[in-house]
């Protein structure tokens, strides 16, 4: 054998030994990590000198963290199975797990928490606007003679003079007038010497005298003056004009003196016994008023007066600038006390028929988005609940589902039941590590992965696959002790996109990832866990 056959042979013996060496050094190290590992988590160790006595199973809980529970074992959609909760097995983690809020007696009366039973009840509210007091449009008169003439003689002779039905207001003179009277007599004239004619001249005669007599009626003569005209054959040189109605005067145009033409308004009569009150309801309430609805109503220069109207009228259309809509009720005015644009306070009770289940409004914690109630299970127990309301009134809400009759809900302190629970979340899910957290203890915080400011999990494990156009990352990684999650591959949405800058299928690394909503996990975080050809390696093995 040759010397450099010789070199060659201790050469590969010497890679040999060290070839072992470092096996089973890494064999120590490796298993010196897993049991590190082991005793943070906390997990048994098989030689454990005592075992656990036996455990009441009381559910199985879903493994992703949905609150979805089951007696008997099962799979969920993605095929992993439900884990098992014992009695006495982190009751606070369960009670969570079941979206249970658990609070100390002594932290309860702290924060001042009352319960208030949800109870059926008739719910009532009173709808409330102000308004303006407005002259019935449908009693207001106009009078305009029909035909040319001169105001003769004013019997009223100022605004808001009280006239009587059937008083004269005011005297004309007009020749057309004058005209008519005569035609109309010499008609009768005609008609009278007319008999024992031939009846056609009788027709004729009669047909003129009734084209007179309606000529007549069509300018608004009255029958008592037609009457007097046909007894006594007399032509009146003026007319006289009368107020059809009692009430007030409230417009005036004539003058002594003055010509008018056909069809000019000259007075105007407003009957005051029934008013109108405009109300100007908001947006929101409007859906509460109907018509026929009754209504009481306050004036403010009677304050110890109240006067009872009916809705008539809802208009339809919205005033932009202050989001109301006009509403109609009409009101008896005896006495003429209510005056047009006096202001006016209107309150409409609006009453619900059925019985429906009713909970405070203060019970209601409204996110923008859902409305929960806080309803008690047990001693400091709490279920926080999301609840479809109905109508609402001054002090109750209508419940349409969520809470039974007769549930204990929280009204006082349930917003701070609710920053106490979602602070006591976020602290737990800080306190979580995940797979490998013991080779990192004693390290500094990277830089490159902060905290997240929401409930986040940590986990280990490698890059399986990575598509930067749906921001999404494939990771194949360990148990997440957080959610009680055993190790699988699933893939992540991203929070930003340039968390994956850099990083490429079979890199290691450590992440932190949120639920944004029900089922939908996004990394939040990513740093690099150990070198790329250990990570390489590790894939190999």
């Amino acid at each position: 054998m040759s010397v450099r056959s010789k070199w060659l042979i201790a050469a590969l013996g010497v890679s040999f030994v060290v070839l072992i060496a470092l096996e089973v050094q890494y064999g120590f190290l490796y298993r010196g990590h897993e049991q590190q590992s082991a005793a943070a988590s906390g997990a048994e160790t098989p030689n454990a000198a005592t075992p656990k006595p036996a455990r009441k199973l009381l559910f199985y809980r879903n493994p992703m963290g949905l609150p979805d529970t089951s007696p008997v074992p099962k799979k969920d959609p993605m095929g992993m199975d439900y884990i098992a909760v014992y009695e006495g097995e982190d009751q606070a983690d369960s009670s969570a797990q079941a979206g249970l809020i658990n609070i100390s007696t002594e932290k309860i009366q702290k924060l001042g928490v009352r319960t208030e039973a949800a109870r059926v009840q008739s719910l009532e509210r009173t709808v409330r606007a102000a308004g303006r007091v407005e002259p019935d449009e449908r009693r207001i008169y106009t009078i305009s003679p029909k035909f040319e003439g001169y105001v003769e003689r004013l019997h009223v002779n100022v605004t808001g003079q009280a006239v009587a039905k059937g008083q004269v207001l005011f005297e004309v003179y007009s020749p057309e007038l004058i005209s008519a009277q005569r035609e109309y007599l010499i008609a009768l004239q005609g008609l009278q010497s007319s008999q024992g004619s031939a009846d056609s001249v009788q027709s004729g005669m009669r047909r003129l005298a009734d084209s007179s007599l309606q000529r007549l009626r069509n300018w608004d003569i009255s029958e008592e003056q037609i009457s007097r005209l046909t007894q006594t054959g007399e032509v009146r040189r003026t007319l006289a004009f009368r107020s059809p109605v009692q009430g007030l005067v409230t417009e005036k145009k004539a003058v002594q003196g003055m010509r008018f033409m056909p069809g000019e308004a000259l007075y105007q009569v407003t009957d005051l016994g029934a008013v109108w009150v405009v109300a100007d309801v908001f947006e929101q309430d409007i859906g509460l008023v109907k018509t026929g609805a009754k209504v009481k109503a306050t004036i403010n220069a009677y304050p110890d007066k109240a006067f009872s109207g009916t809705v008539t009228y809802v208009y339809p259309t919205l005033n932009p600038e202050t989001r109301t809509i006009p509403v109609r009720i009409e009101l008896s005015n005896p006495g003429m006390l209510l005056k047009p644009a006096m202001f006016a306070q209107i309150e409409l009770s609006v009453g619900a028929r059925t019985q429906t289940v009713t909970v405070p409004n203060s019970a209601v914690i409204d996110s923008g988005t859902r409305q929960l109630v806080l309803v008690q299970v047990g001693e400091g127990r709490f279920e926080p609940r999301e609840v479809r309301l109905g109508r609402r009134a001054s002090n109750e809400v209508e419940v349409l589902e969520g809470v039974r009759d007769g549930e204990l809900v929280v009204v006082t302190a349930n917003f701070l039941i609710d920053a106490e629970s979602n602070l006591k979340a976020a602290v737990s899910g800080f306190g979580h590590t995940g797979h490998g957290s013991s080779a990192d203890a004693g390290q500094k915080p990277s830089s490159e992965m902060p905290k997240a400011a929401a409930i986040g999990h940590r986990a280990e494990g490698a890059i399986e696959s990575i598509d930067l156009k749906s921001g999404t990352v494939e990771i194949s990684h360990g148990p997440v002790q957080s959610l009680k999650w055993p190790a699988m591959s699933m893939e992540f949405a991203v929070a930003n996109s340039g968390l994956l800058q850099g990083y490429k299928p079979g890199d290691m690394v450590a992440f932190e990832f949120v639920e944004r909503k029900p089922g939908e996990w996004v990394v939040t975080a990513l740093r690099r866990a150990a070198p790329a050809h250990d990570a390489a390696a590790h894939k190999s093995r």
